[in-house]
């Protein structure tokens, strides 16, 4: 079961690599026009004023959506978070991703087996901008995955239920306009060495988790 687990995280990697870069692609041009507009990315007209402000408050996060002949994948990671300054941004994230791979009768690309997986789960994030484009991440969560397999020859399948915690800590690249919107690329890896983690295979190596998002201000300037 491990073994066939490890091949779903597997394809999702590739997946959200080409989700990533997707959305990333998409992100640059409206991002360029934005600069040009307001290059001073710190120029937030309230930084050094004590107390919250609702025009630091944001919402948004990631979509995954991926595919070939034999995979599916899609999912979303919303988030909330308020830039405390111009160095800091910290929040709460939720996590929704399925995937499949469909069976093969022919025997070339699995053993006629459809796989399926679901987890969702929850944390917490920080972002810290030493730069204007680029920031370090840590985002420690907790999520629940289910696995199913089937064997279409024989009908006979298999279901397992997990859960686990996890701490991934990564670097990004982005443009950030407190009051205005956001738009990032990041990759990251678990710190903690969990065997049911979704971001690890089943040896127990670290997989690269890929994000691209994008967050609007609730109250713009």
């Amino acid at each position: 079961m491990m073994v066939k687990i490890a091949r779903i995280k597997h394809n999702r990697v590739k997946n959200l690599l080409l989700a990533a870069g997707i959305l990333v692609v998409g992100m640059q041009p409206a991002a360029a026009q934005y600069m040009r507009q307001r290059p001073n990315t710190y120029n937030d007209g309230g930084d050094n004023e004590p107390g919250f402000k609702k025009e630091n408050l944001f919402v948004g996060g990631g979509l995954a959506l991926g595919f070939s002949n034999y995979d599916f994948n899609v999912g979303a990671s919303p988030e909330i978070g308020y830039s405390l300054n111009r160095y800091l941004d910290a929040g709460v994230v939720v996590n929704i991703n399925y995937s499949s791979e469909r069976a093969d009768p022919n025997y070339i690309y699995n053993d006629n087996t459809r796989y399926r997986s679901f987890n969702y789960g929850a944390g917490v994030f920080g972002r810290f901008w030493p730069v204007r484009f680029l920031f370090l991440q840590v985002q420690p969560e907790y999520n629940f995955i289910d696995y199913n397999e089937k064997y279409i020859p024989t009908g006979e399948s298999a279901t397992q239920h997990t859960n686990a915690a996890s701490l991934l800590l990564g670097v990004g690249y982005g443009q950030r306009f407190i009051g205005q919107s956001s738009f990032y690329l990041s990759v990251s890896f678990d710190a903690l060495d969990n065997q049911y983690s979704p971001y690890r295979d089943y040896n127990g190596a670290a997989l690269p988790v890929i994000k691209a998002g994008f967050d609007i201000y609730l109250h713009k300037k």
